[in-house]
């Protein structure tokens, strides 16, 4: 297996979050080019790239920030979504804490090409530790005038899994109750108090310094045709070396986990892999022997690659279990603004616990089902959607253990 290190170049240096050491190892060295192109040029630098969305979407990231107006009355916004909120990511807390100055870095080229002045990290509210050392970094680089003309400010969320969403992001950093908005009908930026903002995930935003200092060519240079460059693999569950590890898009799945985790835990088999967050779905052991780590791959399957955070799991799981433990999950953080998520996320955690309780009948199997579908499509975010999805994926996969558990 390839190794390759864009985001993850300088974790393994000591004192990498500090402006000295960072410096040492080429932070900051593209901002010296930066203002040799305009603004649109380094916008069609990262369309060329193929640089897309790691925090769960996957979108092209070039086409969102093509969105963002040049020419505008309103000033423009760069948001930072550092929620990560997500079971089974841990990834971007991973840049915060290692390479600060590297996110920095990519905020200031962003900002530079969609013309904005002013930057938020909305952080997640358990990263209380986590965020002091991102705020050292961008106190140093203040201190250092590093920063210029733009500003950086850190904002704390207060632990609602649904903020990740992009528009309830937006709702929450403007003072409200974390809601999602109504998607547009058409292409347009995010709104911040009514004014164009762009949203990107962390390793995001921490990719660009690469992309810019070495050309799209070089980013393209890993990965697939059309899921170019490479993403930080969050690793978790039964296997020898948990952590995150950086991997080009396009390897397999079972090289990762045998390369990076060291095989599967105490020799056991391995039984299911939860690909990329709690949110995308399940994969049997067969599957999960065939399969690439790209979008594409993983969507051929009705899967998602999400943010990478691959859960392994052993011969041992009980799945009737692991689906009962994340629809609590997502019982307990649905935001409550739409019907069938809210209703919906209840009703299949008590089914799945009466399965699990051994209370339960083959009714209730086709009953989650049947919930599960209500709940698909008839939201105004992807929340419910998901949920109907993780459920659909466990029982099409696991029917026979949820019919041997009652």
């Amino acid at each position: 297996m390839r190794e390759v290190a864009i985001v993850s170049r300088k974790f393994a240096v000591e004192n990498s979050h500090t402006l000295s050491v960072a410096q040492a190892h080429g932070a900051y060295k593209t901002l010296e080019k930066l203002h040799t192109l305009a603004p649109l040029e380094i916008i069609e630098i990262i369309k060329e790239s193929g640089l897309r969305g790691k925090g769960g979407g996957g979108a092209p990231a070039g086409a969102k920030w093509a969105l963002m107006p040049q020419e505008s009355e309103r000033p423009s916004f760069v948001v930072i979504n550092c929620d990560e909120s997500e079971p089974g990511t841990f990834k971007d807390r991973q840049i915060i804490t290692k390479d600060p100055h590297l996110l920095i870095e990519g905020i200031l080229i962003t900002c530079y090409a969609v013309k904005a002045k002013h930057a938020y990290v909305y952080i997640r509210g358990e990263y209380a530790q986590y965020q002091d050392v991102l705020q050292g970094a961008v106190d140093e680089a203040y201190v250092a005038g590093i920063l210029g003309e733009v500003d950086v400010t850190l904002h704390r969320g207060a632990g609602a899994y649904i903020c990740g969403e992009k528009s309830a992001l937006l709702e929450s950093l403007e003072g409200k109750r974390g809601h999602p908005r109504l998607k547009p009908k058409q292409p347009e930026p995010e709104w911040y108090f009514g004014n164009p903002t762009l949203v990107n995930n962390v390793e995001t935003i921490a990719s660009v310094p690469f992309i810019m200092e070495h050309g799209a060519a070089a980013y393209r240079a890993y990965g697939t045709e059309k899921s170019p460059g490479t993403l930080l693999f969050a690793m978790s569950g039964h296997v020898e070396k948990p952590g995150v590890y950086e991997a080009e898009f396009g390897v397999s799945m079972m090289d990762y986990i045998n390369h990076y985790g060291g095989g599967m835990k105490n020799g056991k088999k391995l039984k299911a892999v939860i690909p990329g967050g709690a949110s995308t779905g399940v994969m049997t052991a067969a599957e999960a022997d065939n399969v690439q780590l790209d979008y594409e791959s993983l969507r051929s399957m009705g899967l998602s690659l999400g943010t990478g955070g691959m859960i392994v799991m052993d011969e041992d799981t009980c799945m009737v279990s692991v689906l009962k433990n994340l629809l609590e999950f997502y019982h307990e953080e649905s935001c409550g603004q739409c019907t069938p998520c809210r209703e919906g996320t209840g009703w299949v955690d008590k089914l799945v616990g009466k399965i699990l309780d051994k209370r339960g009948s083959s009714e209730d199997i086709d009953k989650l089902l049947e919930v599960a579908e209500t709940m698909n499509g008839k939201t105004i975010c992807v929340f419910a959607p998901a949920v109907s999805a993780v459920i659909v994926s466990f029982l099409s996969r696991f029917r026979d253990e949820f019919e041997a558990a009652l």
